[in-house]
């Protein structure tokens, strides 16, 4: 018997997926013949009016395969989350069609879990040049040195003697990680490898944060308005960003707005400004920026860093100072960045938020906002509330970790449906225009490389000392330039915008921070993973259904996972093989007579409606729509 309900399949909901503002919905559920259902209803909670709970009479609609049908029409026409299940007048009693695994349905006496409905605003846009691009994270410190010594100003900041060294690791002799070394990776540097970017397939460069800040990762920042000396000035990223466009290339700045460095103008605990600083006085003009308990030493901080303190976003002045026509959003926009990626997104308030987009696309309605939020940004709490992220008035789109975690965890070995459930559950719940440009990544600045990850031995909670010391062999790094390629084929393939974090395609390992921002290994890269990433850029550059194209999986089971990606014009096939043993997958009719034109190994053959892949392997085939 089919299922009673599918929210992911026309037949039962039309359209599938999030939907805009006042789109009708149709509701088709098929109820067993046996249970003697006499009226049935769908129940929707609606949190835009908080939580009411609503019911829509069903209209019966004959029967078939020993079912009764009922449907019914729903408008959602207000931008939110919607919850929805189904109540049934049984012989038995009154039963409730609840969500199973899957999205698929199961009867219950109670309601337990509810499908979600994402509503968001009529008119929702997101920029098109992302689709079918490609982004690539650039830690600046630690990419490419120029060569020219820009030292001045400063005196307690340590400067690696050789590229090839580790980043400190130790704290100083107070206990402390300062975070102050510095290979002089510069804006200079960038712009003279914007050539090795553009042949990587590169259409867009996102860069932590590059404003005169303490530390070696800037996120402490000092001046929004002075890019650090030690990366070059405000002309040079100008260069940078004009050089960029000529090759097709878009930069986007790393925004962090929750909180200032202590050591900035705004602040000022060390003194070294010549500006009044909050904690300088109290008639500081950016005093009310802070949350002071005890001034000037109580103050509330990013996580407990007393070297981070955390900003008012609802200041007016300090809102005016970000997002107004003036501020710093809109400059360095007309200085030439394409976008900002907002830092810990889920610790700024929706008003701020709200402003900033309404400052980017004020300035240029291409120009991208990306949220930097880990779990599914549809449905994420924080601060006691629901946050509005995705409904068209915040972000364009977020960093994809759901997607990181269900590639990573397929490749170490669990079963592929549970893993493409995740993946169908983000595109379930995410709008389209901001599936379209979600940022797909494997490794960032706060994560493990995910070479080390994939096959370094487990770090198992372990401290510096062994992140240090510990390096992969080579069998491990063997296995882990494999997996890397089906990682870099999935995060390539699938729905989003794939970026690549600064030497992944290259090879490089490393634990956590320090270790996963090491220097770029000019020259010493693994030519066959580098090779992999420029073929793959090369697929979505030359295949539109990597554009904004449809998704649909086709076979999932233990190591195996395929789907295929599709537009009007072409599909491709896309296979993977996770496990260790070589298997049979199985190929869609239509594939059968298609091309393989990218694989991992070398005659594969399609043969009877299927293909012998090898352990860790993938292959896509295409064929005409």
């Amino acid at each position: 018997m089919d299922q009673i309900f599918c929210s992911r399949n026309k037949y039962y909901r039309n359209p599938v997926g999030a939907v805009e503002e006042g789109t009708s919905v149709h509701f088709r559920i098929k109820v067993p013949l046996y249970l003697n259902c006499s009226k049935a209803h769908l129940i929707v909670i609606d949190e835009s009016r908080n939580s009411k709970r609503d019911n829509y009479t069903m209209l019966w609609g004959g029967t078939a395969d020993e079912c009764e049908i009922w449907e019914c029409d729903f408008a959602p026409n207000k931008m939110g989350l919607y919850w929805y299940t189904f109540q049934l007048d049984t012989g038995d009693g009154i039963r409730y069609l609840v969500r199973d695994f899957g999205s698929n349905s199961r009867i219950d006496y109670n309601i337990i879990y509810s499908w979600q409905l994402t509503c968001y605003k009529k008119g929702f846009k997101t920029p098109d040049w992302m689709p079918g691009g490609v982004m690539y994270q650039i830690f600046p410190d630690r990419f490419y040195f120029s060569g020219e010594n820009k030292r001045a100003g400063r005196e307690d900041r340590q400067y690696h003697k050789s590229w090839d060294e580790i980043p400190e690791w130790r704290p100083n002799r107070d206990g402390i990680i300062t975070n102050t070394d510095f290979f002089e990776g510069d804006l200079k540097g960038i712009t003279q490898k914007l050539d090795y970017l553009q042949d990587l397939g590169v259409t867009c460069v996102y860069l932590n944060p590059i404003f005169e800040a303490y530390s070696n990762h800037r996120y402490d920042t000092a001046s929004y308005e002075d890019i650090d000396p030690l990366l070059g000035n405000e002309e040079d990223f100008k260069t940078l960003c004009a050089e960029a466009k000529k090759r097709g290339i878009r930069v986007v700045n790393d925004g962090v707005f929750s909180h200032t460095g202590s050591d900035s103008k705004y602040f000022n605990r060390s003194g070294r400004y010549k500006t009044l600083g909050a904690f300088n006085s109290k008639d500081s003009p950016y005093f009310s920026w802070y949350d002071f308990n005890n001034w000037p030493y109580g103050y509330n901080s990013w996580w407990g860093f007393d070297t981070l303190p955390n900003t008012r976003e609802d200041d007016p002045g300090y809102n005016e100072y970000i997002n107004g026509e003036n501020g710093i959003i809109r400059k360095w926009i007309k200085v030439g960045n394409s976008g900002w990626r907002l830092d810990v997104a889920d610790e700024l308030p929706d008003v701020f938020i709200e402003n900033l987009r309404k400052a980017v696309k004020a300035e240029n309605d291409q120009a991208i906002v990306i949220g930097e939020v880990w779990e599914d940004a549809s449905n994420k709490e924080s601060y006691g509330s629901r946050r509005r992220f995705l409904l068209g008035d915040q972000l364009d789109t977020v960093m994809n970790y759901p997607f990181r975690s269900a590639i990573l965890e397929y490749l170490r070995g669990i079963d592929a449906y549970h893993i493409m459930e995740g993946i169908l559950c983000i595109l379930e719940n995410y709008p389209r225009p901001v599936i379209r440009n979600l940022m797909n990544f494997v490794t960032t600045h706060d994560t493990e490389r995910a070479i080390t990850l994939l096959a370094g031995e487990p770090l198992n909670g372990r401290g510096r000392e062994f992140q240090f010391n510990t390096k992969m062999n080579d069998d491990e790094r063997a296995y882990g330039i494999r997996l890397m390629k089906l990682a870099a084929g999935l995060q390539f393939t699938l729905p989003g915008f794939p970026c690549v974090y600064y030497g992944d395609e290259a090879g490089v390992e490393g634990y956590k921070d320090p270790f996963n921002r090491s220097t770029y290994p000019w020259g010493r890269e693994n030519k066959e993973l580098l090779e992999w990433h420029k073929i793959l850029g090369k697929l979505r550059k030359e295949n539109s259904c990597f554009n904004d194209g449809e998704f649909k999986d086709t076979f999932c089971k233990n190591n195996i996972m395929s789907y295929v990606r599709y537009d009007d014009k072409f599909r491709i096939l896309c296979l993977f093989n996770a496990g260790y043993d070589e298997c049979k997958a199985p190929v869609p009719y239509e594939f059968t007579m298609g091309d393989i034109i990218v694989s991992t190994h070398e005659n594969l053959k399609v043969e009877n409606k299927e293909i012998v892949m090898p352990g860790l392997s993938c292959v896509f085939i295409k064929c005409e729509a």
